[in-house]
């Protein structure tokens, strides 16, 4: 029997979805920072294993669109909870269930779901003995395993309970793919959580990364990357007094580009101001965002 499908991560923003799916595939895919908002996309990991192909899918944090671009990270979820063979609801083990039960049930998935308590170790074990029987009692979710995505535990619990559900059937992917998405994609993602790590505020959240040339060469990968923003101030403050701030932000992302190729990187960075390509259905089109 081979057993194969869609394995789709929900959660509110902050709950660990990305660093679930890192840990899962046991690969740096999706960015991760403490800020909210820091999955824009939907990004497929492959787990291949002998008798199964797991597709995960990291999805946007569930929120309120306030602007194009988070309507169409909301459209991301909704396909996804289209195309779900299983759903992973994603929690942190911290919160009151009561709170995330009017987020899931109004998602309207219709696959099986396991609710899944993440960051176990930062909550007690009378806590999450506790909250794991008030998620048990919802009347759409299957199982409900407790881990800690940050420091890999109960992932092979996990694993066990997804596989107890996954439908039998062939690979949707070719064995050594570990995603869907293209270089210049993760290249650019890497470039952007070094924004969230290294600007505060709001200027994360008016940023895109767009990479305008990727050269691989015999000695080295030469990569150029178009940071937008929607106001002059805020290229003042991702160029820092002189240069100072995006000389940082390029040594810091070259190097997470250096540990993903296992290349050495030449990148050059640029920072171009489009005023509200956040609702510019043009621009975000440009940006990836379709």
């Amino acid at each position: 029997m081979h057993q194969a499908g869609f394995v789709n991560i929900f959660g509110k923003p902050n709950a660990g979805k990305s660093t679930l799916l890192n840990a899962l595939v046991n690969e740096k895919l999706s960015i991760v920072s403490p800020k909210v908002q820091t999955t824009r996309h939907r990004i497929m990991g492959i787990l291949n294993e002998p008798g199964y192909q797991i597709v995960f899918s990291d999805t946007p944090g569930l929120m309120e669109p306030r602007y194009k671009l988070q309507d169409r990270m909301m459209g991301m979820v909704k396909k996804a909870l289209e195309d779900a063979d299983l759903g992973l609801l994603v929690v942190d083990s911290r919160d009151k269930p009561a709170d995330n039960l009017t987020v899931f049930s109004g998602l309207g998935l219709k696959s099986p779901a396991i609710l899944v308590m993440n960051k176990m170790d930062l909550s007690g074990a009378e806590n999450l003995s506790q909250v794991r029987e008030e998620y048990k009692a919802w009347a759409f979710v299957r199982e409900v395993v407790a881990v800690s995505a940050l420091k890999k535990l109960n992932l092979e619990q996990l694993l066990a309970v997804i596989l107890s559900l996954l439908p039998e059937g062939e690979n949707f992917f070719p064995e050594g793919e570990l995603s869907d998405r293209p270089v210049r994609f993760f290249i650019s993602e890497l470039i952007q959580e070094q924004i969230f790590d290294l600007f505060r505020e709001e200027i994360p959240y008016h940023t895109a990364v767009l990479v305008t040339d990727y050269q691989e060469k015999q000695t080295l990968v030469k990569i150029a990357a178009q940071i937008v923003v929607q106001r002059e101030t805020q290229k003042a403050i991702l160029l820092g007094e002189k240069g100072k701030a995006i000389r940082e932000l390029g040594i810091r992302s070259r190097i997470e580009m250096e540990k993903f190729l296992g290349r050495k990187i030449f990148l050059e960075l640029f920072v171009k101001v489009r005023p509200g390509w956040r609702d510019n259905d043009l621009l975000l089109r440009e940006y990836g965002y379709a």
